[in-house]
C-alpha cells in the first residue's frame, strides 16, 4: 500500500543520521495537527488571514515530506487574499484535512509513537 509521504527529502536532509530522520517526524508530528485545527478554525471563523499564515506555514513541510497538497494549499492562499465565502474553499480544507490525517496515522504507526 502507498503512503501518503515520501521521506526522501527527509533523509537527504539527514544525512544518513536515523535518529535526527525521526527527530523531523516528531517535529512534523508536533506542529502539524495544531495548524491544521488552527487552519481549520480560522476558514470556520472566516479569517482569511490567519488561514493565509497556517497554509504558508505548513508549505515547506509538506514539501519536505513529499506531500501531495501543494495544489490545495496554494488555493488556500489565493482564497484568503479575496473576498469568497468560506464554501469557496471548503474542497480544498476537506483534502488537506484527510490527507494529512492518514499522513499523521501512517508516521505514528511507521515510527511507532
Amino acid at each position: 500500500m502507498s503512503k501518503n509521504y515520501d521521506l526522501t527529502k527527509v533523509k537527504e536532509i539527514a544525512g544518513g543520521d536515523d535518529s535526527f530522520v525521526t527527530v523531523i517526524v516528531e517535529t512534523f508530528l508536533q506542529e502539524i495537527p495544531p495548524d491544521m485545527d488552527a487552519m481549520q478554525l480560522a476558514i470556520e471563523n472566516d479569517n482569511h488571514k490567519m488561514a493565509y499564515q497556517f497554509a504558508h506555514k505548513m508549505k515547506p513541510n509538506l514539501d519536505m515530506f513529499g506531500i501531495d497538497l501543494l495544489k490545495q494549499i496554494a488555493a488556500m492562499e489565493k482564497w484568503s487574499d479575496s473576498n469568497k465565502p468560506t464554501s469557496a474553499i471548503q474542497q480544498q480544507l476537506d483534502e488537506i484535512i484527510t490527507v494529512l490525517t492518514s499522513v499523521i496515522a501512517e508516521l505514528k504507526e511507521d515510527f511507532n509513537f
